[in-house]
């Protein structure tokens, strides 16, 4: 079993930020969307993904480097057969050992590896085996969880548009995004992990939601500055508007300022409860350089409202 320091190739010591700029290079250059002809690069990628997923838990980091988990993150073994003698069994944590009398004759040993490793506690034919609590099978571990991360453009998000994913297998699926999604949110895709004795773990999917080049998100509601003309300023009008669903017309009032918000309702993103927030626009008044025509009618031009005089000027 691979040790994930080895794997992300850092130092045990090695930061936190070590440990992600080591585990970021490695997907960029395994991910299977770069190498579907390389099915080792997909495992190569699973096996990253998992020792960053450990290392980057600061409690499993902490139980892995005492020895209390594995690499896969399942306990270790908490005992061990020794060399002890009198037939005695040896183990436990800290090296401790445990002396069982097993009677006149000697011990059966068969017995012994049936109760603990999945025979009967009693073997047909008579005899008494090692029974009790202490012989229950545990059950088979289930396989490891994979890790997966999701860039989603911001759009998507907001609209709850399906997402492709491609496994470590090789296999693609589409994901339905959850209302109320969000950088962090985490997908959990049963038995889509690592094949184990107990049946295949689970895939772990954490969603990264892009930035817009012009969109902004305020809670649900998506935020826009839009950029209007002088003209339809003053006169006021319909304009297109981009939203996460596509461009609409929205009306402009006469006389409207700049900083000036209006709202598109149902434009924005679905919170938890399903229902869709808002779209804000702020309008702001784009005024041409260098226009002679519009300086020279400034000019000209007097602001009949007493604005300054409110303020004593």
């Amino acid at each position: 079993m691979a040790d994930p320091y080895s794997t992300l190739g850092v130092a045990r010591s090695a930061s936190e930020a070590e440990i992600k700029s080591a585990y970021r290079k490695l997907a960029k250059e395994l991910h299977p969307d770069r190498n579907k002809d390389n099915p080792q690069a997909a495992e190569k990628f699973s096996a990253a993904t998992n020792a960053y997923d450990l290392l980057s838990d600061k409690d499993k980091r902490a139980r892995f480097d005492r020895g209390e988990i594995d690499a896969e993150g399942n306990p270790t073994a908490p005992f061990g057969f020794g060399g002890g003698g009198n037939g005695g069994f040896r183990g436990g944590p800290g090296g401790q050992s445990a002396h069982f009398d097993f009677g006149e004759g000697g011990a059966d040993f068969g017995d012994i590896f049936e109760g603990l490793f999945g025979g009967a506690g009693r073997r047909a034919g008579g005899g008494a085996g090692f029974g009790g609590g202490f012989g229950r099978q545990a059950p088979p571990q289930k396989g490891a969880n994979v890790a997966y991360r999701l860039a989603v453009q911001f759009t998507d998000a907001a609209t709850l548009a399906p997402q492709r994913i491609t496994l470590q297998d090789g296999k693609t699926i589409d994901l339905k995004l959850p209302a109320g999604v969000e950088t962090g949110t985490q997908m959990r895709l049963s038995g889509k992990g690592q094949a184990g004795p107990g049946g295949a773990g689970d895939a772990i999917v954490t969603i990264e939601v892009k930035p817009h080049p012009f969109f902004t998100r305020d809670g649900d509601n998506v935020l826009l500055d839009l950029p209007i003309t002088l003209d339809e300023a003053v006169k006021g009008g319909k304009v297109k508007v981009p939203t996460v669903d596509g461009p609409v017309l929205l009306g402009i009032p006469p006389g409207a300022s700049s900083g000036k918000t209006l709202r598109l309702r149902g434009k924005g993103f679905s919170g938890k409860d399903g229902r869709r927030g808002d779209q804000l626009v702020t309008l702001q008044i784009d005024l041409p350089a260098d226009d002679p025509a519009l300086t020279a009618f400034v000019e000209g031009w007097t602001d009949g409202r007493a604005v300054r005089a409110s303020l004593g000027v």
